[in-house]
């Protein structure tokens, strides 16, 4: 197997790895700014141009292509259920899953003003479920219900009581709108089935998202794309906790991604209470989770990190005041494709991703709850317990490229100060420092040895 040229089309940029697979070797790894929302073809051809330089190549027409797409911080999603913490937490977790940014989470009957908010906001994908197979089926019709009357126009993927999805699916298809039923999320109380919704959702993905963005022109020179970015971050750090079968993988793991856009946490572990006298609450965890924060985005959603923890906090760690903060700020947002060309300007993209690395983290990460029982207090353990991780792991700009990645990833770790937060305690960190993550996640579906061993050879200690 020859050259490898795996490409992500970005929020911010557009990025290409070349890989020589029989050789095991990175050979250039280059980007440049997206142009997702004018020619995606000008972008694309920039970072070819510059592969093209780096390997002193002519034409890459014997390379293998593979891609995946973040552009616009992936598939934007309303997920809606029966109970919160059952059928609507399931379908959150498939949305999460599959490279889908949940917007809301709904349970329970839909009402008027919630489909008001809906049209208002045009999500791309709306996640139908609730109730188990043979359980409730009132809810789920009367919410398909309110949702054929809407004006809504996105796809509605039921994912619920299996009983009550011919109903369902007459009821949408009566007003026209369109409908794509798989297995329910939760087909038994208490047990999980998520990989068909997800499937699913990374089908709508590509179809839909994939040509809003135009990536439909570059079929013809690179194929298809395979999969959402995140995706692909989440398939390479499960090839890095698990390994491969002729490599051993570095176990337990946390890996931070923070993006123009969103900031995503992946974690490959069980995440089993590490005090035995914990009582776990909840839906059961996936081994290989994703969270996605699509408030927390460097770029596009600097506002709001600023809005999570205040400009006076910004600003300390910028050595500015409020006002600059606004300043700079409000100007990132408009200009996305900024790159830090000053002390000042690197110094306001490290204290937003330290704000929102330690947010999404504690976000992503397991938390105990306190409560009293007639024999004392007890302990309850919502989520997984990540404090035993053995790595946590930084990838994305910041940390190639950023001023001080090490003080961003410290950000993940857990803090005396909040100790009901079950984030990593002493794991040992890296940063991808190639920024080559999500191209080892595509890479892994044709050589997953040669993957998994590049990655280990670019992490290094942050």
């Amino acid at each position: 197997m020859g050259l490898a040229l795996l490409i992500d089309f970005g929020s911010t940029y557009t990025k290409a790895v070349a890989v020589d697979v029989s050789a095991e070797q990175l050979l250039a790894r280059v980007q440049s700014p997206s142009t997702v929302d004018t020619n995606v073809m000008v972008g694309l051809q920039s970072a070819l141009n510059q592969v093209r330089k780096e390997l002193g190549l002519t034409n890459l027409e014997e390379c293998r292509f593979l891609a995946s797409s973040s552009a616009a911080g992936g598939l934007r999603m309303v997920a809606i259920g029966l109970v919160p913490e059952l059928t609507a937490e399931a379908a959150k977790r498939a949305a999460l899953g599959a490279g889908a940014k949940v917007l809301r989470a709904f349970s329970y009957h839909l009402r008027r003003r919630d489909i008001a908010w809906l049209e208002e906001l045009r999500p791309e994908i709306i996640l139908l479920a609730g109730g188990t197979d043979g359980g409730d089926a009132e809810v789920i019709l009367f919410n398909a219900r309110m949702l054929a009357g809407s004006t809504l126009t996105c796809p509605i993927l039921y994912a619920g009581n299996s009983d009550a999805s011919e109903d369902a699916e007459d009821l949408l298809q009566a007003e026209n709108k369109e409908i794509v039923v798989t297995e329910n999320v939760m087909p038994e109380l208490g047990r999980l089935n998520v990989e068909p919704a997800r499937a699913a959702i990374r089908e709508v993905f590509m179809r839909r998202i994939v040509e809003a963005k135009g990536i439909h022109r570059v079929r013809d020179l690179i194929g298809d794309i395979l999969m959402p970015t995140p995706m692909a971050v989440l398939q390479a750090a499960t090839l890095l906790a698990q390994g491969s079968p002729k490599e051993q993988g570095l176990g337990d793991l946390v890996v931070v991604d923070v993006g123009g856009a969103t900031t995503d946490v992946h974690s490959v572990a069980h995440g089993h209470p590490s005090d035995t006298s914990w009582l776990p609450k909840g839906l059961p965890e996936p081994f290989a989770k994703r969270t996605v924060e699509g408030d927390l985005g460097l770029r596009y959603n600097a506002v709001s990190i600023l809005e999570a923890v205040g400009a006076d906090a910004i600003a300390v760690q910028c050595g500015a005041s409020p006002e600059q903060i606004h300043t700079a700020i409000d100007r990132l947002t408009r200009e996305t494709s900024t790159v830090p060309q000053s002390t000042e300007g690197y110094a306001l993209d490290v204290a937003l991703a330290k704000a929102a690395v330690e947010v999404a983290v504690q976000r992503h990460s397991g938390r105990l709850e306190m409560v009293y029982t007639s024999e004392g207090p007890v302990n309850l353990l919502y989520g997984k317990d990540l404090t035993t991780v053995q790595y946590l792991i930084g990838t994305g700009g910041i940390f190639a490229r950023g001023s001080d990645p090490r003080g961003v990833l410290c950000s993940a770790l857990f803090d005396a100060a909040n100790p009901f937060s079950l984030r990593p305690r002493r794991p040992k960190m890296v940063i991808d420092q190639s920024y080559i993550m999500y191209a080892m996640g595509l890479l892994a579906g044709i050589a997953p040895d040669t993957a998994l061993r590049i990655m280990k050879r670019h992490l290094v200690d942050a």
